[in-house]
């Protein structure tokens, strides 16, 4: 592939991943709601266009993008009854057991070290915002691995902030 065609397929993917995120009802004030409820009590100067930055700058990583393309396709397939069984009902109810939804946020927060890991785990207990209603189930609507991205994508922003901060990464 030459240089054109990998920046033409980069911006693809970017798009994609942007207009996935917004179609499903994730807005860039969602995320940034995210967090600064994950960093406001540790950092109380902080910012919207801080929390913003970082979120747009972990966006920007294709390992990322692949993640949000991926997971919200399949959230997807499952609203439109495509996806074979068992791992139809399994995704379209959010199977507890099931796990993979948390695996691929996990591949987002691992790109930013143990403050997103921890700061993950903590908000998709907690479920603030946005996070509470993708979660909540509704008829037709499949957001099992979309909550779960959104965490990720909002713990690895308020990492990359805290490292920043600190002076690291």
């Amino acid at each position: 592939m030459s240089n054109m065609d990998t920046a033409v397929q980069d911006e693809k993917v970017r798009s994609a991943a942007y207009q996935l995120l917004t179609k499903r009802g994730v807005s860039m004030d969602d995320l940034v709601d995210l967090v600064e409820y994950l960093q406001k009590p540790y950092y109380p100067d902080l910012t919207r266009e801080q929390c913003l930055h970082n979120i747009q700058r972990v966006l920007e990583k294709r390992e990322i993008q692949n993640a949000i393309i991926t997971g919200i396709q399949l959230d997807m397939l499952a609203e439109q009854k495509a996806l074979v069984e068992p791992l139809q009902c399994i995704v379209e109810t959010d199977e507890g057991l099931y796990g993979v939804d948390e695996v691929l946020a996990l591949a987002i927060v691992n790109v930013y070290g143990s403050i997103g890991f921890t700061s993950y785990g903590f908000i998709d207990k907690v479920k603030p915002g946005i996070l509470k209603t993708l979660n909540e189930k509704k008829e037709g609507v499949c957001h099992t691995f979309l909550d779960d991205i959104v965490g990720a994508i909002a713990a690895a922003a308020a990492s990359r902030l805290a490292h920043r901060r600190f002076g690291t990464k």
